[in-house]
């Protein structure tokens, strides 16, 4: 009962990552920040290592915020493909295999 109820919170989880990941106004956001934080990166100096640092790191966080949202969908679709095979019966499930 508590992996059904892991699961299904999961499968919640991810249709709200999918949302957001339709969400235009999420990412446009992502968009400009990203391409913001790139114009940066190449508008420093070239002795200016520690900005170019901050800015990589910037983009970087921001393709973390894409990556987390698709491994949350990820993880979505293999616990309702997993609550699929806790609904079915055991002859199903051998049929399937």
């Amino acid at each position: 009962m508590i992996d059904e109820i892991k699961l299904t919170k999961a499968i919640g989880d991810a249709a709200r990552a999918e949302a957001l990941m339709r969400d235009e106004l999420l990412t446009d956001a992502l968009m400009t920040l990203e391409n913001s934080y790139i114009k940066g990166w190449r508008e420093t100096l070239a002795r200016d290592t520690d900005a170019r640092e901050r800015y990589w790191q910037a983009v970087q966080v921001v393709g973390k915020i894409r990556g987390h949202l698709g491994m949350i969908m990820a993880n979505g679709r293999m616990a309702q493909h997993e609550l699929n095979m806790l609904a079915m019966k055991p002859a199903e499930i051998k049929a399937v295999t």
